[in-house]
């Protein structure tokens, strides 16, 4: 029998893929750190043969060629991916035998990338799924502007023709097994499904729905900004990552912490939001370790820039470690460990304290009964997306997404700006660059869809 195990890496969005017969794996489009495979195939007693991917990815390093390297499996890619390390070159309609009774046949499934490739997984009863990558996605599928603009109408053509081909490939109770489509940018829009099959996504997805044109329409219109970080991972992975270092970065002092900061540079605390808020070290930056961190990080830091990390654990430090060096940041700055107090050497001056409010006290404060503990808001920031703004939005209050919001600090009017997103973290992101710039804040950490509960005027013009 054929056994798949799921390997998620929750704060990107993305799953990778271990199948084994018992005694030999295939990994399919595994993440930066091998170890994680690596433990899972000593667990399962199996050996590692062969390592796939289905494109070259855009939201992560891979670690494909690392783990190859490290097992020595087999390295399938796409014949046409232009790549500067020795690969299995595989091309449409290949069949690879993993062992007796496990193989796998490459189905071309352009769209997401022109060079995309999916997996059809064969046990000794036949066709048991298929391994989609950033093709057919649960109730979606990946996007395709992700190669430039210019090419994103055609590979959405060539996404609905791609889909449209593993439907009549495969049978309705073939598994469905993506990459993308867990709240990665990867994916077109998203969905809450845990599994799928082809049969359903047959009922549940546009892209076996809809025609081509609809579908291309309705792909195109629903594409938002994608994060900056992503332009530099197609490069990493055609020159291939090599092994990881994930060792203690260097502890930083709070004389350093104090000349870095004032030097400009990104020092990142890693802890909660909440309690950041209730004091956190002036002129650091909210990235809390308990939501899409790595994400937000990767996309609004200077690309290259130095990056020292504050976490209340060593535990919790190592991890933000393992999160960034997926993305390409493979080795922070510096890093500390503790309280604020100790990050300020002791020094309260250099302590700072973040008000936070609910949408119910901004509905108060907008009826002219503003909360004791919170000053009056001169200016309501909303920096979340796009596509969340169009949808609705608080009458009145400034729209700036996030990932603009460090180059448009100057179109915020003078006095304080209480600050919302969706659920609280981009808003805590938001708050802390803007008190870095020495401006007077405030921190909803709410969810929007209270807002709409306390009397607030929402509206979509």
């Amino acid at each position: 029998m054929a056994h798949v195990q799921v390997v998620e890496t929750s704060s990107l969005g993305d799953r990778s893929y271990l199948a084994h017969d018992g005694r030999v794996a295939l990994v399919v489009d595994p993440q930066r750190d091998i170890d994680r495979f690596l433990a899972l195939a000593g667990r399962l007693d199996v050996r590692i043969t062969h390592v796939a991917e289905t494109h070259l990815h855009n939201d992560y390093v891979s670690g494909g060629l690392a783990l190859a390297k490290a097992t020595g499996a087999a390295y399938l890619i796409s014949a046409d991916e232009n790549v500067e390390f020795d690969r299995t070159a595989i091309a449409d309609g290949d069949e690879i035998a993993i062992s007796d009774g496990l193989r796998i046949r490459a189905v071309a499934t352009p769209g997401h990338t022109f060079h995309h490739v999916s997996y059809v997984l064969s046990g000794p009863g036949g066709p048991e799924g298929v391994f989609t990558g950033g093709s057919l996605l649960f109730g979606t599928t990946g996007r395709t502007d992700l190669l430039g603009a210019e090419h994103a109408h055609l590979l959405a053509e060539r996404q609905h023709a791609s889909a449209r081909r593993l439907a009549d490939l495969l049978p309705d109770g073939a598994h469905v097994w993506p990459t993308h489509g867990f709240g990665s940018f990867c994916s077109a829009s998203q969905s809450d499904a845990a599994s799928s099959t082809i049969g359903q996504e047959r009922r549940a997805n546009p892209a076996l729905r809809l025609e081509a044109d609809d579908f291309v329409t309705q792909t195109l219109d629903g594409l938002d900004a994608y994060p900056a970080y992503y332009a530099h991972m197609g490069v990493r992975n055609s020159a291939g990552a090599d092994l990881l270092d994930l060792t203690p970065a260097r502890t930083a002092d709070p004389a350093e912490l104090r000349d870095r900061i004032a030097a400009g540079e990104w020092v990142v605390d890693l802890r909660s939001r909440k309690a950041f808020a209730q004091r956190h070290l002036a002129g650091t930056l909210s990235f809390g370790l308990d939501g899409a961190m790595s994400t937000w990080l990767g996309w609004l830091a200077p690309w290259g820039a130095p990056l020292t990390l504050l976490g209340d654990s060593p535990e919790q430090i190592a991890a933000a470690q393992r999160e960034l060096a997926r993305i390409g940041i493979d080795r922070p700055a510096a890093a500390s460990s503790g309280e604020p107090e100790q990050w300020a050497g002791g020094d309260a001056s250099r302590l700072r304290e973040t008000p936070v409010a609910t949408f119910t006290d901004l509905a108060a404060a907008r009826s002219g009964r503003v909360p004791r503990h919170l000053p009056a808001p001169d200016a309501v920031l909303d920096v979340r997306m796009t596509n969340e703004w169009r949808d609705g939005h608080v009458e009145g209050a400034v729209h700036i997404p996030l990932p603009e919001l460090a180059d448009r600090l100057d179109e915020l009017p003078d006095g304080t700006v209480w600050v919302h997103c969706g659920s609280g973290y981009r808003a805590a992101v938001a708050t802390s660059l803007l008190q870095r710039a020495g401006r007077r804040t405030v921190h909803i950490d709410d969810a929007y869809s209270e807002a709409a509960l306390t009397g607030l005027a929402i509206t979509d013009r």
